[in-house]
């Protein structure tokens, strides 16, 4: 079974990095990775990509993924509400563009600084906790692949997608499309593994819960349940 889903995850990587290109070359331009909406954005944006689309899509699925394992996966809550949050930290700052435009300008790093503050005030108070969740599902390929994911968003990509670097690189022949281009498509790949991690480690936070014993009161709840069926 796990074979088949690392076929699978192949295959839907291939597909929708294959639809992305093939969009691009049919009708240039589509890809949107830098429009201008007004004269007066100097800079212009890539926040209404396909590519950008699909990062919002994924984080929102590694959210909920992580929500349902926090849900009911009780063993496993406080690792599944560090890597929720850090989520919906990064799927607020991916829509940085459309709260500066059409709420408030700078709104995101307002609610940014007070999710991760919730965040790292409840894992600090259930410190014990983690310890013991990080022991219980270690070693682990969800959260190595969640790590990788992380080094590419957080790490690599920050330095790739570096502006002066592509200055420097290009030189008199530079593009603000094509650093858009190289960082956007990092990016997503960053976001194909942690989804893939939070998938699989949410299949890894359910086996463990349902191998962990049963409280007293569970067990003789569920008895009298099939003794009350086995008398019909």
């Amino acid at each position: 079974m796990p074979w088949l889903r690392l076929l699978l995850y192949f295959i839907a990587i291939a597909f929708v990095t294959w639809a992305l290109a093939q969009m691009e070359l049919s009708l240039p331009g589509s890809l949107k990775l830098h429009i201008q909406l007004s004269e007066a954005e100097r800079f212009g944006t890539s926040e209404f990509s396909p590519v950008e689309i699909i990062q919002a899509i994924i984080l929102c699925l590694c959210g909920m993924i992580m929500w349902w394992v926090a849900l009911y996966c009780p063993s496993q809550r406080t690792i599944a509400v560090l890597f929720g949050g850090m989520a919906l930290i990064c799927l607020i700052r991916e829509l940085d563009y459309f709260l500066d435009r059409y709420v408030i300008d700078n709104l995101w790093q307002v609610i940014i600084a007070i999710i991760g503050s919730i965040v790292i005030v409840y894992i600090f108070r259930h410190r014990k906790r983690t310890r013991i969740t990080f022991a219980r599902i270690w070693p682990s390929p969800g959260l190595t692949l969640l790590f990788a994911g992380a080094v590419i968003l957080f790490a690599f990509v920050r330095f790739i997608g570096h502006e002066p670097l592509w200055m420097s690189i290009l030189g008199d022949d530079y593009r603000r499309i094509i650093k858009l281009a190289a960082e956007e498509f990092i990016e997503l790949i960053g976001y194909f593994l942690w989804m893939i991690g939070t998938i699989e480690y949410s299949f890894q936070a359910r086996a463990i819960t349902n191998a962990e014993p049963q409280p007293a009161a569970r067990r003789r709840r569920d008895k009298r349940r099939q003794d009350t069926e086995g008398r019909f």
